[in-house]
């Protein structure tokens, strides 16, 4: 089965994008599936939410996309069965020192390949992207068959989503033209309220994109999990929002099948 690349991605931070991240990769691993995570987030939430602290780590993505590293060298096995390509606070500089470089929409997509001729093959690389649309983004974006945006079930949440889109369509013209969007996750959902009711079925409408099911529901448990170094699936098996995640994964997987 050949790999598949999906960006997870959203302007807006607070919407549960690394916590998104960490709990789909462990969920595809319970399925089976060999899986790399790719932080690009200068704050190194993933990181850190994964049981490595940054400040101790010598070589990170930032190697990776501003000096040639080989991404090999910079991968980590972590507790909760994936592999992590670990950033820290030194991928600030990454959009500054990428900026003047030729070519810098391709550096993730060049680093995926590197990986590939060096016979390190995964079945998913889930991409976290930063809460910006700045070049880490866009690079993202161009190395991904597909992004998913995780989306909180809030009226203001989803102001960001036109300008994703936008740069999507500008992404699929000038770099990545089999760049699909393959829909929205709700997240932090409450069921209880019509409100989060309301605004999923206005971002289905608006902006004709599919909805992820199920909704991701809010739980106190995703806060503790990064505190233990592992994700909500380790560290709360049964909590519905793990059971959600699990659902997701298995969707993504059928999805995949399907393309």
């Amino acid at each position: 089965m050949t790999s598949t690349t999906l960006a997870i991605a959203n302007q807006k931070g607070g919407v549960a994008k690394t916590t998104t991240v960490a709990s789909l990769g462990a969920a595809l691993v319970e399925l089976g599936h060999k899986v790399l995570l790719v932080d690009l987030d200068p704050q190194a939430c993933l990181t850190f939410s994964l049981g490595i602290d940054p400040e101790d780590l010598e070589l990170s993505v930032h190697h990776v996309l501003t000096k040639g590293l080989d991404p090999t060298e910079a991968i980590i096995e972590t507790d909760d069965g994936v592999d992590l390509l670990p950033a820290t606070i030194e991928l600030a500089r990454a959009e500054a020192d990428l900026l003047t470089r030729t070519g810098r929409e391709h550096v993730i997509k060049g680093a995926l390949e590197d990986l590939e001729e060096a016979g390190v093959g995964y079945d998913w690389v889930l991409l976290d992207c930063p809460p910006s649309l700045g070049v880490l983004t866009v690079a993202a974006l161009t190395a991904a068959q597909a992004v998913v945006i995780p989306l909180q079930c809030e009226t203001l949440s989803h102001r960001g989503v036109g300008q994703l889109l936008d740069t999507v369509h500008d992404v699929r013209k000038f770099t990545n033209r089999r760049l699909k969007v393959w829909g929205v996750l709700p997240t932090l959902f409450d069921g209880r309220t019509n409100h989060s009711r309301t605004v999923l079925e206005t971002i289905s409408d608006t902006y004709d994109l599919d909805v992820i099911e199920p909704p991701i529901p809010k739980t106190i448990k995703f806060a503790e999990a990064p505190a233990a170094g592992r994700s909500i699936l380790a560290t709360s098996r049964s909590n519905k929002g793990a059971q959600a995640y699990r659902e997701v994964a298995a969707n993504l997987v059928e999805r995949r099948r399907r393309k």
